[in-house]
């Protein structure tokens, strides 16, 4: 368990379509203190494009991080891992990539395509869009741009590095058309609570969020998780494991389940649901933390606003005033939040695949 509790929260909105709404949950999570916000998305539903969302909130934020969810499916891996890249740069360093796949028939029918593969299929497709994005965030070295105006010399040819990933569906070239972004590698996020999901959070992702109702569903997936990514070579510990909780504070304490804390998670269709207040739900988040069950949480506010507000007010007042939670950033960029340094540059450290020229070549998918 990393050393500080993490806290998140998601912002959705349904059948929101206007920023300023967005932009006013995100200032209130910021004024809490949380890691990150993240904002789902689908091709399946209306609503506005979680990704444009957040990089408008960039500039009207300071400290927070953004996390929009980008499936991998029906999607050019070029142009994700590009505009991804592009919320870390206007961000300052504070982007996530909250990674899914689109298993629905109905998603893929407003593509033309026949019907989706097995969701099994779908997330080793995710992985190597992983794989892929990683390489060309480091198809720049830091430093590249050079922007030498009396030389005309724009960029440092021996610090762009060619990349050739094939995968299984696609195929992307390179180097990329955005420069290496702030934090190296925006933070990556996987929901691991489904096993086909597993795979590519333990060998990819910065965080997994598990949604579970019992302390014992938790501890076992976030050691499968942690297991497996040593098995790929990871250091456990540079994966966070968040518990994520849907919470309905409307009816305080008065409202809450017997359970550890005087309000334990229930499950529901939508996954484990807390009901309670903000003081029982400082209680469930200490002591699942404090026990080791997890690294943090990622809370889902039934009423975005009324729960949000009542979240930070609360229940993060009181894990402050407990000292379990911080009162001020100490960084600005998201993973200096989560604990996790920045990943070094794997052309940078094996100087191979030096690209030949003065410009940068475009990059793309076939």
């Amino acid at each position: 368990m990393s050393n500080l509790l993490h806290l998140a929260a998601a912002v959705d909105l349904p059948d929101c379509f206007g920023a300023e709404p967005y932009l006013e949950l995100v200032r209130l999570a910021e004024r809490g203190g949380l890691d990150f916000v993240t904002l789902d998305d689908s091709f399946a539903r209306p609503g506005p494009d979680a990704l444009a969302v957040l990089s408008r909130a960039a500039p009207a934020t300071r400290r927070i991080g953004l996390v929009p969810t980008v499936t991998t499916t029906h999607t050019e891996p070029f142009a994700v891992q590009a505009a991804v890249a592009t919320l870390d740069w206007v961000s300052g360093g504070r982007a996530g990539w909250r990674i899914d796949v689109s298993a629905g028939e109905e998603e893929a029918r407003l593509f033309g395509h026949r019907p989706t593969a097995p969701v099994g299929r779908l997330w080793d497709e995710a992985g190597e869009v992983a794989d892929a994005a990683a390489r060309l965030w480091d198809s720049w070295e830091d430093g590249a741009e050079v922007r030498d105006v009396p030389s005309g010399r724009y960029l440092d040819r021996d610090k762009l590095h060619r990349v050739d990933f094939t995968g299984t569906a696609f195929s992307v070239r390179g180097p990329s058309t955005v420069p290496r972004p702030p934090q190296g590698h925006p933070v990556r996020l996987v929901d691991a609570t489904e096993r086909p999901a597993r795979t590519v959070a333990a060998r990819y992702a910065d965080v997994a969020l598990v949604r579970a109702a019992t302390p014992a569903q938790a501890t076992a997936v976030r050691d499968e998780l942690r297991a497996s990514a040593a098995g790929f070579g990871r250091n456990p510990d540079t994966l966070r494991v968040l518990v994520s909780l849907l919470v309905d504070l409307g009816d305080g304490e008065h409202a809450a389940e017997p359970g550890h804390g005087g309000g334990g998670p229930r499950a529901t269709g939508r996954g484990p649901l807390y009901r309670g207040g903000p003081v029982d739900l400082a209680e469930l988040v200490a002591g699942w933390y404090t026990d080791g069950v997890a690294d943090g949480f990622h809370l889902v506010p039934v009423e975005p606003r009324r729960d949000l507000e009542r979240l930070v007010n609360g229940t993060v007042a009181l894990l402050q005033h407990r000292g379990l939670f911080r009162t001020f950033y100490p960084g600005s960029t998201l993973r200096e939040h989560l604990g996790l340094a920045r990943p070094a540059n794997q052309y940078a450290v094996s100087g191979r695949n030096a690209v030949s020229g003065r410009n940068v070549m475009a990059g793309g998918t076939s």
